[in-house]
């Protein structure tokens, strides 16, 4: 008999928990800029920066800058070396930071793609360090970033480009779809291993060889640190995307 009291309090304790969890929305559009920089053949520089809201326009979500390094090892597979740095809002009814909260990484990458006809498969794997500000309130009682916690987070991207119109035999208007997980690496106190998701569809076109733009809907799914708020969002990514080729200029 008492097992089966156990196994009851365990039960009820579970039901708690998962009735614990606070479900939200947030409508987001994402203003999105990506530009690639040849240096030589091999070497590129990369810029990517963006700008996130949530409800529509009415709030500021989250905005982030992140230059990085990359080397074209082999015709498929490129090597990059970055930095980022975040500021994520307070947004939404059930907000997950109660003041702006800065963010700092650190991280690496490798993508692998792979043309076959008219498709292209992307492959996208990022090892990220994180310093993540942690609030705390001061001596006046103010709420304050009292503190950055270290936190590894690794990211897979799996990405199909479908090629729809092509303009001298080189693709113009194009589909996609992939997701993107985003997993918890060893981070003390997380309570899911999974700490966002991605699901990505849209269209892309080629103005040129230098200048693309691109229309997604991702659908974004987000859990807090304790598994208590989860976030499931609704997105409009608009995004820019530039590729030059500057050690050409020189020849």
């Amino acid at each position: 008999m008492k097992k089966y009291y156990f196994f009851i309090v365990v039960a009820l304790f579970g039901l708690q928990s998962f009735f614990a969890q606070v479900k939200s929305t947030n409508e987001n559009v994402w203003l999105h800029y990506v530009g690639k920089n040849m240096l030589t053949k091999k070497l590129s520089f990369t810029l990517e920066a963006t700008m996130r809201y949530a409800d529509g326009f009415n709030q500021k979500q989250q905005y982030f800058i992140r230059p990085s390094v990359d080397y074209q090892f082999t015709k498929s597979f490129n090597g990059s070396i970055g930095y980022s740095h975040y500021e994520t809002y307070s947004y939404g009814e059930v907000p997950m930071n109660k003041i702006t909260t800065p963010e700092d990484h650190i991280w690496i990458q490798g993508t692998y793609a792979k043309t076959c006809g008219d498709y292209k498969f992307t492959h996208r794997l990022r090892d990220e360090h994180r310093w993540v500000g942690i609030s705390g309130k001061n001596a006046n009682g103010e709420l304050v970033i009292m503190d950055k916690e270290y936190r590894n987070r690794l990211r897979y991207m799996f990405l199909v480009n479908y090629t729809l119109t092509k303009k001298d035999d080189k693709p113009k208007l194009f589909a996609l779809a992939g997701d993107e997980v985003f997993m918890n690496i060893g981070v003390e106190n997380a309570k899911t291993f999974v700490q966002q998701n991605r699901v990505i569809a849209g269209l892309g076109y080629n103005i040129n060889a230098h200048h693309q733009l691109q229309v997604s809907y991702v659908h974004q799914n987000v859990w807090n640190l304790g598994n208590t708020i989860q976030e499931n969002n609704p997105t409009v990514r608009l995004s820019y995307l530039t590729n030059f080729d500057w050690y050409k200029k020189n020849d």
